[in-house]
């Protein structure tokens, strides 16, 4: 079976994740398929809209069919970088950060033709990739998104700094160095999703598009209005406590507040990989002087070369996914430890021939 269900019904184009025991997380061989089926939709005058979601498992198992997608192929990535010196895991990269930009393009409604995400389930890392740039995101009450990568030795890439970098009160970088989950109410609230559904009402939403009627005219009908977003409460806590592009800052801002959400936010970000959590304060900030998507993914992909090859990646998936013993030993271990020139060396330009570049 196909991890990836590509079709054209009615006058829209269909990709649907289909690893269900993966929660969908993507190969290179389904990121090669959907980047093969949005090439030919581009420009077919009889595909008029995109619909992105995932598979539901022919059984009923709903353990099965609990996400839209859980992120990348991160033991991939991780065996790469531990035996080839990071030429299959760079090769990933590449192509899934030409997939998002191809997304993107889609959904910036240039060519007329809307791009939908379903973000029904767990939406993480490189769910965020594929869903973030299309034009319609659709939350329902099982959306549990987030860019958890802080935690593993990596960075909240495949757009990442270009989304996270926008949102309101420095929201974006609270998600970035917690990896905290939000669910459908709270994508809403934050803007990582345009539209609140019931699941229930998927179904009908898909038959009607597919049967010809606009997507935002469809959403619009039936989406329903999202219960009160819990973390808006400590919005104004976000804002300030996350006022500095400086970890050391952030750190010291959560250590002097004596307030419940400053200490278990403290206690979380301890646990991230120094190296990476200074990698995205400096990765969103960058993103904001960047002229374009393109370019946010060119320095993205700088980046995720040279994380790729440093120690705390291999180290955080070995203590998260592969022995789970959730004890990794970050090198370095404090953040003070991580200088300027280290990080002006991971965002260094590659050559000219490595520097990425969109389809």
């Amino acid at each position: 079976m196909s991890e990836v269900l590509t079709r054209v019904e009615g006058r829209t184009g269909l990709l649907s994740l289909n690893r269900p025991r993966a929660i969908h997380a993507l190969t290179l061989d389904m990121v090669r398929a959907m980047t093969v089926a949005l090439l030919a939709w581009r420009d077919d005058p009889a595909v008029g809209a995109v619909m992105i979601d995932h598979a539901v498992d022919p059984a009923g198992d709903p353990k099965l069919s609990r996400g839209f997608c859980a992120g990348g192929d991160i033991n991939l990535l991780r065996q790469s970088a531990l035996s080839d010196g990071g030429a299959l895991g760079r090769r990933f990269f590449y192509e899934e950060y030409q997939l998002n930009h191809l997304i993107f393009a889609y959904g910036g409604g240039e060519d007329g033709k809307p791009v939908v995400a379903f973000m029904d389930g767990i939406t993480m890392g490189g769910g965020v990739g594929i869903s973030g740039p299309a034009g319609l995101r659709v939350a329902t009450e099982n959306t549990r998104l987030a860019m958890p990568e802080s935690g593993i030795g990596l960075f909240p890439d495949v757009g990442g700094g270009w989304y996270l970098s926008r949102l309101a009160g420095r929201l974006g970088q609270y998600l970035a160095l917690t990896g905290a989950r939000l669910d459908g109410a709270e994508c809403v609230w934050a803007g990582l999703a345009t539209h609140y559904l019931p699941a229930q009402s998927l179904s009908e939403a898909k038959a009607r598009i597919i049967a010809g009627e606009a997507p935002e005219a469809v959403f619009n009908a039936l989406s329903v209005t999202p219960p009160a977003p819990a973390l808006a409460d400590h919005a104004a806590d976000i804002a300030r406590l996350f006022a500095s592009d400086r970890l050391e800052d952030i750190l010291a801002a959560l250590e002097e507040d004596s307030g419940a959400f400053a200490a278990r936010t403290l206690a979380t970000i301890r646990t991230k990989s120094p190296t990476t959590c200074k990698v995205a304060l400096r990765q969103l900030a960058t993103s904001l002087t960047l002229p374009d998507f393109a370019a946010n993914m060119a320095m993205e992909y700088r980046i995720g070369s040279r994380v790729l090859m440093l120690p705390d990646f291999a180290e955080g998936v070995r203590a998260v996914i592969v022995d789970k013993d959730n004890a990794p030993a970050w090198s370095p271990p404090r953040p003070e430890q991580v200088t300027e020139a280290m990080l002006d060396a991971i965002f260094a330009p590659l050559s000219a021939l490595e520097e990425w570049k969109p389809l």
